[in-house]
């Protein structure tokens, strides 16, 4: 019983400080909870009445070192929307470990193990972002149906993304934002929950929802996943959040 006790508050002890992010997000009226037994938070809140989450903690991609932010949104978009950007040196470290992993095993399919970031590089043609000249230094983009792909760049995401290649991505860090059966997702490294990095984060995604929203539209026709489950996202475990915690 005494070796509990001291194993709880020395757990106590070493939880890092989230006031800085608690606080940003409880005064626009947003949801907080710390992850229960992992170092990271969830943040719920809602965009035109549709709701999204935050998350950050530990990385679910091995491309992710430290600590992961990851985003997403709910928006029943139809099943054209299958589309992604990312940073172009993760673009090219995902491409280079297709190639090998499948040099090596001689294989002939897409396991669906594999991150969907990492299967559409092969599947989907690539965004011609020719137009795009200062966006493709820093950014590449594949999508199920490249106009529809470039569309939904093209103007204020593209406008989004360049503001944020020189300041919240100027380190260029991995950085993911897609959207698949009907949901908007993003992810991307961020060592340590700063409020103004959070924010940051959440505008962008918003913008990319926004013109996903007006390029694609909702509506029937979504495709749905043959092997029932995504890779994309995966929630902290059940019960994994601390009760009511705002710290």
């Amino acid at each position: 019983m005494l070796e509990s006790f001291k194993r709880l508050f020395s757990r106590q002890g070493h939880e890092r400080d989230l006031t800085l992010v608690s606080d940003w997000a409880l005064q626009r009226g947003y949801g907080f909870k710390r992850a229960r037994g992992e170092d990271g938070f969830v943040i719920d809140g809602k965009l035109e009445g549709r709701p999204w989450r935050i998350e950050w903690g530990p990385p679910q991609r091995d491309y992710i070192r430290g600590h992961e932010l990851r985003l997403r949104m709910e928006l029943d978009l139809s099943s054209d929307a299958q589309m992604l950007v990312l940073s172009r040196p993760l673009m090219d470290s995902l491409e280079r470990k297709t190639f090998e992993e499948f040099t090596d095993n001689v294989q002939t399919q897409i396991g669906t193990q594999t991150p969907e970031e990492m299967r559409w590089l092969v599947m989907f043609p690539k965004v011609n972002l020719t137009t795009l000249k200062s966006l493709r230094t820093n950014f590449g983009a594949v999508a199920s149906v490249p106009e529809t792909g470039l569309d939904w760049i093209e103007g204020p995401l593209a406008s989004a993304l360049e503001h944020a290649s020189r300041g919240l991505l100027r380190t260029e860090p991995p950085f993911v934002l897609m959207t698949l059966r009907g949901r908007a997702y993003l992810r991307t490294q961020l060592d340590a929950p700063d409020p103004k990095a959070v924010a940051a984060t959440l505008a962008l995604f918003e913008i990319g929802v926004t013109q996903a929203l007006r390029v694609v539209g909702t509506g029937a026709g979504r495709m749905p996943d043959p092997t029932g489950r995504s890779t994309a996202w995966q929630n902290f475990p059940a019960g994994g959040m601390s009760e009511g915690g705002t710290r």
